[in-house]
């Protein structure tokens, strides 16, 4: 498989993994996603804007976010996102100081 192809099939995998998350399953919270996954939404608006960074394009965590999310992200929390328990934010301290704090890329 040559470079090119590699690229829009990986791009296209990504676009589909976005779609799942943002329109098939804006059911599953965020927390749920980090406490699980070790990753949420965030991370992948977070990786999108350092891969863009890398490309020397600046852009702020929230005009990342905005992009990812396809509105601002605190109008996404209030259509999509409920609170979180004691027990789950105690997790999502550790899964995101193990998986956020500690992230090498």
């Amino acid at each position: 498989m040559d470079d090119q192809t590699r690229i829009e099939i990986e791009a296209a995998a990504f676009r589909r993994l976005r779609q799942h998350l943002m329109e098939d399953r804006k059911d599953v919270q965020n927390i749920d996603l980090m406490n699980l996954a070790g990753f949420c939404r965030n991370c992948l608006s977070r990786w999108y804007q350092e891969a863009a960074a890398e490309r020397g394009i600046e852009m702020s965590k929230e005009e990342a976010r905005e992009i990812y999310y396809g509105m601002p992200y605190d109008d996404w929390k209030t259509q999509n996102q409920t609170e979180a328990s004691p027990e789950k934010q105690a997790e999502f301290e550790v899964a995101f100081r193990e998986n956020v704090l500690n992230d090498k890329g």
